[in-house]
């Protein structure tokens, strides 16, 4: 009697971030492998041993489906170098050195960046493709796999599918988080002509090799077709319900204005600053009643502006903190921050905390162009407003309109707008759908 049950196919999983990798990051592979069993694929997920991540947050493990199969491949990283080079501690975060920066960088940081730039191609984690590529050649010949999946940066994931696709011919959908030679901070890399070319070629080359390609942004699709990617979808970042489930909510006294995660140099609100000193001295309750909270790594320069504009008693940092605990901390504020890069390619930068924002269902302050992809994600779901940087009448107008709200007990409303095209859930259907297409 022939067995009814279909099997389920098998998708290698290429991901540097993985738990206890903190930050938002590790989040895209580890919803896709923690729902793709519903959809007819079972995850194999390849990643890295003693990886040096930005942060640590135990509070992901609880996505890690009970049985699922890990490759951990060591990995040997230059960030201990550096950090014994630029005279920094052993658990300082240098990860983030093109978005976040110490007050004085000295030749030593100039000189190692300029050698992570030009010699470890892709990315700082190069040196993890060759050990990768010799592993998963051998898995893939002893184990069925039916597919491979990556999700880049850093691209040296994206580096090592190139490499097992040549190989092998498998199937391969290669999904960025950030594009490669179109990210913002390409241009801060001080490539020679011979490693930008090495760069445009690798990355010419996963063009021509993956099946399917899956981006976060509408105009980021755009924008890596038109150097030649083919079969391009929009893969946006996305909740998972379940994180929301019976959230704590903290009760406060405060109108809270809350960012979450990296803000760096060039998410500096200087302007939203200058504002909210502004409002101050026009409303004394306003004054008396306002808190801002930053939570993650900020760069040197946006604590500079906030003192300059005088509001530091205003301002609350805060550390790193486990994922959970930051959902937490959305959940109690009444104004959410989303900043978006100031740089050429931020129209079509979403970052993932705004579908965590949408999430919580709070009223979210935008600051970036008012033609994005994430204004029109804001204006379809009547969850916020997009304002320019430097349009401080507007800030402090929607910042007036907001606080008045919270007095009059008005801002707890609930946003109701349907945003279940974004549920981890649907997208990870996408996901099991696209699989199933390169893989027939």
């Amino acid at each position: 009697m022939m067995n009814s049950l279909k099997r389920n196919k098998k998708v290698l999983i290429i991901t540097y971030y993985w738990p206890p990798s903190g930050g938002i990051g590790v989040l895209r592979c580890l919803k896709i492998a923690k729902y793709l069993n519903r959809f007819g694929w079972e995850p194999v997920i390849h990643t890295a041993k003693n990886a040096h991540y930005p942060s640590i947050d135990h509070s992901n493990d609880k996505d890690i489906r009970e049985g699922i199969e890990i490759i951990k491949q060591p990995i040997i990283e230059p960030y201990v170098l550096y950090k014994l080079f630029t005279g920094q501690k052993k658990d300082a975060n240098v990860n983030n050195v093109f978005y976040t920066k110490d007050e004085n960088l000295g030749f030593m940081h100039k000189f190692s960046v300029w050698i992570r730039s030009n010699f470890f191609i892709p990315d700082a984690r190069s040196l993890w493709i060759r050990p990768s590529v010799k592993r998963l050649t051998k898995y893939i010949k002893e184990n069925q796999v039916d597919a491979v999946l990556t999700c880049g940066p850093p691209h040296s994931n994206t580096r090592i599918a190139t490499l097992l696709k040549r190989k092998s011919g498998i199937p391969w959908l290669m999904d960025f988080q950030d594009p490669w030679t179109q990210v913002d901070y390409f241009a801060l890399l001080n490539l020679t002509k011979w490693a930008d070319k090495k760069h445009r070629r690798q990355e010419q080359e996963a063009f021509e090799l993956a099946d399917k390609v899956t981006i976060v942004s509408p105009t980021w699709k755009k924008e890596l077709e038109s150097i030649g990617a083919k079969n391009v979808s929009v893969h946006y970042w996305g909740y998972d319900p379940e994180d929301y489930t019976n959230l704590n909510k903290i009760k406060t006294t405060k109108f809270t204005i809350i960012h979450i995660g990296i803000m760096g140099f060039d998410r500096n609100p200087k302007v939203l600053f200058e504002a909210i000193k502004e409002l101050c001295n026009e409303d004394a309750l306003l004054a008396k009643s306002i808190e801002i909270k930053l939570v993650g790594q900020t760069d040197y320069s946006v604590k500079e502006q906030y003192m300059k504009a005088g509001i530091k008693e205003k301002v609350n940092t805060i550390e790193n903190v486990p994922r959970q605990e930051a959902l937490t901390l959305i959940n109690s504020s009444q104004v959410l921050l989303l900043l978006l890069n100031q740089q050429d390619n931020a129209k079509g930068r979403i970052p993932g905390k705004l579908f965590e924002y949408l999430a919580v269902r709070k009223n979210i302050l935008c600051l970036g162009p008012v033609d994005s992809d994430v204004s029109r994600i804001l204006e379809k779901s009547k969850a916020g407003v997009t304002i320019e940087y430097n349009d401080k009448e507007k800030i402090k107008d929607s910042i007036s309109k907001l606080f008045k709200k919270w007095k009059n007990n008005l801002l707890e409303e609930v946003i109701k707008s349907d945003i279940e095209e974004y549920s981890q859930v649907n997208l990870t259907r996408k996901i099991a759908n696209y699989l199933d297409e390169i893989s027939s």
